[in-house]
């Protein structure tokens, strides 16, 4: 299949990347960043999600951030939902799009949200139905789709029954995640290729942690696949608890500036994604960890006249 000439980026900084940061940001800097993120051209940015403040305390306030933004036509924002509970939250603050997550991992799943698999999938049943049946949209994220910080290797096998799963149930797409981010091109075009036979091409997204360097390599091994769907995070935000040294998500910033450079299309302006980035890090205190940005920033720096320099 030959490669698309236009990417959806999902943004997913707003809530898989500050989730995973140590600082609780104020609801009033996630709207600043989500409207700065919109206006830059992204069209589906993650909101937050409505699990429990108390395992998740950077997520407090997903309601309150979603009625400040108010709804922005043609922007999707989807919020991640654990369980019945959440949803009905997501359904209070007016929410459109939902997102679900099953583990390919068993060992993860317990560890995670302590149900299995299995039962994990069965509990999101009733609540996709549901979200479907009000005119909502549904994605579906299976982690752990290249390694487990327990198990080790993941069998394809499992993934793909998993994402099958998601499908069926009614998830219109499916992300698939390498949460710790240890899968590298070769391994990842395969696992995608076989969901991709499973579910159609159309339905997968991918989600690359960039822990061992590879999330780039590892979209672009996916591109000739027919990947129309790639997650990132703004200034590379996050990462993963469970594994040691992750160094976050695949930056934003580098995947658009790679997109450009293959002639793909975006629809994302970089410079004023590179602002929405420092932004976020200047309320955070953290360096951006995009090496687009630096470099941008860096050029900026030697375009300033020498009275701006000091």
């Amino acid at each position: 299949m030959s490669r698309s000439s236009f990417i959806r980026i999902v943004e997913v900084g707003p809530r898989d990347g500050l989730q995973n940061e140590a600082m609780v940001v104020p609801v009033a800097d996630r709207i600043a960043l989500i409207r700065a993120l919109a206006d830059a051209g992204l069209r589906t940015i993650e909101a937050g999600s409505f699990v429990s403040p108390k395992y998740v305390p950077q997520m407090a306030g997903t309601g309150a951030v979603m009625v400040g933004l108010g709804l922005h036509p043609g922007i999707a924002l989807p919020v991640l939902v654990p369980n019945a509970h959440g949803f009905a939250e997501a359904r209070a603050a007016g929410a459109r799009s939902i997102a679900v997550f099953a583990a390919a991992s068993e060992t993860f799943s317990r560890r995670n949200i302590h149900r299995g698999i299995a039962e994990s999938l069965e509990q999101y049943q009733p609540i996709v139905a549901e979200a479907r049946a009000a005119g909502l949209t549904v994605r579906g994220y299976v982690s752990c789709a290249l390694g487990c910080p327990y198990e080790g290797d993941v069998p394809v096998a499992r993934v793909v029954a998993v994402a099958t799963a998601l499908a069926d149930m009614g998830c219109q797409e499916v992300s698939l995640g390498d949460t710790i981010g240890v899968g590298t091109p070769d391994k990842a075009r395969a696992m995608v290729a076989a969901v991709m036979q499973a579910i159609g091409a159309e339905r997968v997204a991918v989600h690359f942690h960039d822990t061992y360097g590879q999330a780039l390599a590892n979209v672009l091994a996916c591109l000739d696949l027919g990947v129309t769907i790639v997650d990132a995070s703004v200034a590379g935000l996050g990462g993963c608890p469970y594994a040691p040294g992750a160094s976050g998500n695949l930056a934003t910033e580098d995947l658009v500036y790679m997109l450009n450079g293959l002639g793909v299309e975006t629809g994302v302006d970089l410079d004023r994604l590179a602002e929405a980035g420092r932004m976020i890090c200047a309320v955070l205190g953290t360096p951006s960890r995009s090496r687009t940005a630096e470099a941008l920033a860096a050029r900026q720096e030697e375009d300033a006249p020498c009275s701006m320099r000091g």
